[in-house]
């Protein structure tokens, strides 16, 4: 692959306006927003966009952040190219000065956010807003100074570029150059650029900068400012627009940015809003529960924040904010589902054409890749359980779209990727492929249960994409190894005694090794209670060895679950297995490894306690919480769906207002892709029901909602050409649906279960089946609908 050497550029201009103002806040008077914490404006937020972001504080400050380039993962970034590590503003009025980096407050938007700084020995109050464009390489920061008295100001604004590579980069031979400024009068403006290669950034002012000054910097950084001298005056509100302008292939592209930003910020500003507003508008959630309304409107401006777009390499989601910026496998395979679900289409395509071409460039054999950098290097070809998830998702989505020719598309990518996985990872051919799934535990690549459930599942689903396609005798292949797993999975990794599926298959000694390195963590932890069951695990090994492989249940992760995820185990496993699951909880939802639960089932409330080096150690996380509420509502249990639902919702704006961290309630990203999987899918596809059959023009409706929900409603979910909206209500021992769609060739059918909904009545008017009317009262607003209600 050809990888990027890229020309960057940043301009800041700054302009001052005391009439008529054209202030973020009159645009954006009637957007949703939300107030942060004061005790967490010391922790990230981000200014998004699908080319540049800014990631700081929420007190307006640039500390450093991140772990995969250490300290370096906040700024404002370009992919695959950072521009600078952040600025400072400060203000001056001869007496004393007021830096902009401890706000009294924050508030987010979907699109935009603002910091308040109070100035309290000069009773001025500051709003500092910012916002990043649709698909431009640059950004707008307004301040906006009120409640001022009046006096002269000094206004200086320093910025401190920091060009240089993302993660990987020296894969790519990107090699971080010092950053080189000067000042160029004609333009008002400084232009920097890295000494080794052709990157530059560039901040002024087209309003006469009075002064401007230079800061010797000790590493390849550099520090610039520019100064300007501003009246306040106590009847007025001042502001000060800078514009963030950038480009890493020429000079001339940054500088057409930066003119575009200065004159059309405000329509550009008022473009995002009004595309957000479309991204509102789908899978509209109303239920008796506000908050988590609330926490799905803004999962799904989450999913849009993430977009990450390189357009010589592509385009697709990003994993999370701010240390996975860049693009997964095994992340965009579960969160992909969800963007469907919402009605984001256009990332769910472009994210499976990445993954899929670069998958093929790398691989060669349908083995889909793990992890790669903005700079195109892969980091890791693919964990085991990447290559069926990926078959799993292609179906998953021709559900939802009904396009034959995107399954045409990838099923040579499928067929590749299954045979590769029983080929090259099943050395004992006993069906189960070796080898490391979501567990990332040093010495857990034995048989994984995860693996083997999601491989289950690819084949299944492959037999399904086979059929559709016309290959009959490889559909019938895969069925027939679809059920033979299934069959083995329910059978061989099973452990009676602890009720509860097995982490992994393995030999003696690797189970030994593993409970060695088991006890020192929960020990650690000071967890007693695994000590001792592990200890006792550990002397029954010894007593009864084994020559061969066989299953252990040694941390309780939660892919112990993923049975139940996909819908393979037998009922009575499955009840066992959840009811189990409930004591590797906490307020926040699973445990990611049960060991690490308290012995009081982690009823301990409030922030997760991350060690001094980046881990998961201890963890409760989103991604596990998801599949355990899918979990549960693939066995009629959505009460205890809900339950877990709850857990999630409470660390939706915990820390970073709007947004919802990747593990809960406030460590690791402050907004993770995935979380849309445990969110959308259980409540689009589960709680309402909404099963797509695009191809078919075809939507069955199959609700089991919570029994705190006796009413609910889901408007304008996008399927297909279609868009169907559910309303339902049961209330006084009648159960009523009202289902409206944009098509009228559609066939909707619902689908009941009978010992739930026992009272029924048809409407006049409604298009049913003569022989459907049973127990069940159903309305259609169209009444060119073709109906089918069924008795489950």
């Amino acid at each position: 692959m050809k990888y990027l050497l890229s020309l960057l550029l940043i301009s800041i201009v700054a302009s001052c306006s005391k009439s008529n103002p054209q202030v973020f806040s009159e645009i954006l008077k009637d957007s949703p927003f939300i107030n942060g914490k004061p005790e967490y404006l010391s922790s990230p937020m981000v200014a998004a966009g699908d080319r540049v972001y800014m990631v700081g504080h929420q007190d307006g400050s640039f500390p450093d952040l991140g772990w995969h380039i250490k300290g370096e993962m906040g700024g404002i970034w370009n992919h695959p190219i950072k521009l600078m590590d952040g600025f400072d503003i400060v203000l001056d009025d001869g007496t004393s000065t007021f830096t902009l980096n401890k706000a009294t407050s924050f508030t987010n938007y979907p699109y935009a956010n603002m910091h308040t700084f109070n100035w309290k020995e000069k009773n001025i109050e500051i709003e500092r807003w910012q916002f990043v464009p649709d698909g431009k390489e640059g950004m707008v920061v307004q301040l906006v100074i009120k409640k001022a008295p009046e006096t002269k100001v000094k206004v200086k604004f320093t910025g401190k570029s920091d060009l240089r590579p993302t993660w990987l980069g020296e894969r790519t031979n990107m090699i971080d150059g010092k950053d080189i400024g000067h000042w160029d009068d004609k333009t008002q403006a400084w232009f920097i650029k890295d000494s080794l290669n052709p990157w530059f950034t560039i901040f002024g002012s087209e309003m006469g900068i009075e002064k401007t000054s230079t800061s010797i910097s000790n590493d390849n950084t550099s520090i610039h400012s520019i100064e300007k001298e501003i009246i306040l005056s106590s009847n007025d509100v001042t502001t000060i627009n800078y514009f963030i302008a950038g480009s890493y292939t020429s000079e001339a592209l940054a500088k057409a940015t930066y003119d575009e930003l200065k004159t059309n910020w405000t329509t550009l500003l008022s473009e995002k809003k009004e595309r957000y507003k479309k991204i509102s508008s789908k899978s509209v959630l109303v239920t008796p529960d506000s908050t988590i309304n609330e926490t799905f409107k803004w999962l799904k401006y989450n999913c849009d924040w993430l977009v990450r777009t390189v357009p010589e390499i592509g385009s697709g989601i990003g994993a999370g904010l701010p240390d996975y910026p860049w693009w997964f496998g095994v992340d965009s395979e579960y969160a992909l589902q969800g963007y469907m679900a919402i009605g984001q289409t256009e990332p769910v395509y472009n994210t499976i054409k990445l993954l899929d071409s670069v998958s093929n460039a790398l691989n060669g054999n349908g083995r889909i890749i793990h992890e790669m950098s903005t700079n195109g290097a892969v980091f890791n070809p693919g964990n085991i359980n990447e290559t069926p998830q990926f078959a799993s998702l292609i179906w998953k989505i021709y559900q939802w779209n009904g396009d034959k020719e995107f399954l045409q598309k990838y099923f040579p990518t499928i067929e590749k990727g299954l045979e590769w996985l029983l080929r090259e990872n099943d050395a004992n051919k006993n069906l189960f492929p070796d080898g490391f799934g979501m567990m990332e535990i040093h010495g857990m690549d034995s048989e994984m249960i995860d693996v083997a459930a999601y491989t289950q599942k690819a084949f299944d689903d492959a037999s399904k994409i086979a059929l559709e396609l016309g290959f009959g005798k490889k559909a019938r292949s895969y069925k027939l190894f679809a059920d033979q797993l299934k069959g083995k999975i329910n059978k061989e990794f099973w452990n009676e005694e602890f009720n509860s599926y097995a982490d992994f298959i393995g030999t003696d000694e690797q189970a030994l090794k593993l409970i060695d390195d088991a006890i020192v963590r929960a020990d650690t932890l000071n967890k007693p209670w695994a000590v001792t069951e592990l200890k006792k695990t550990r002397e029954a090994i010894f007593k009864n060895p084994s020559q061969e492989p066989r299953p252990f249940v040694l941390h309780h992760n939660w892919v112990v679950n993923t049975p139940m995820e996909v819908g393979i185990a037998p009922v009575d496993k499955a009840i066992k297995g959840l009811n189990t699951a409930e004591q590797f909880v906490n307020p926040f939802g699973v445990f990611v490894t049960g060991i690490d639960r308290d012995d009081s089932a982690g009823s301990d409330d409030g922030s997760f306690k991350g060690s001094k080096i980046f881990s998961y150690t201890g963890a409760v996380m989103t991604l596990p919480t998801g599949v355990q509420i899918v979990a549960e509502n693939n066995y009629g249990r959505p009460d205890n769906a809900l339950n877990y639902l709850k857990r999630m919702t409470r660390t939706f704006s915990y820390a970073f207002p709007g947004g919802m961290y990747e593990v809960s309630p406030d460590y690791g990203m402050m907004t993770q892709a995935w979380n849309i999987y445990s969110y959308a899918v259980p409540i689009v596809e589960q709680f309402f029901g909404i099963q797509p059959d695009a191809a078919n023009k075809r939507v069955v409706i199959k609700p089991q909602m919570p029994s705190e929900w006796d009413t609910a409603q889901l408007d304008n979910v996008h399927i297909g050409n279609n868009e169907v909206s559910v309303h339902f209500s049961n209330k006084d021992g009648k159960t009523t649906m009202l289902v409206s769609q944009t098509q009228t060739d559609w066939e909707i059918e619902i689908i009941f279960p009978k010992e739930k909904y026992a009272s029924f009545e048809v409407q006049p008017g409604t298009i049913a089946e003569p022989n459907s009317i049973v127990n069940y009262h159903f309305v259609s607003k169209d009444k060119k609908a073709r109906v089918t209600l069924k008795n489950l």
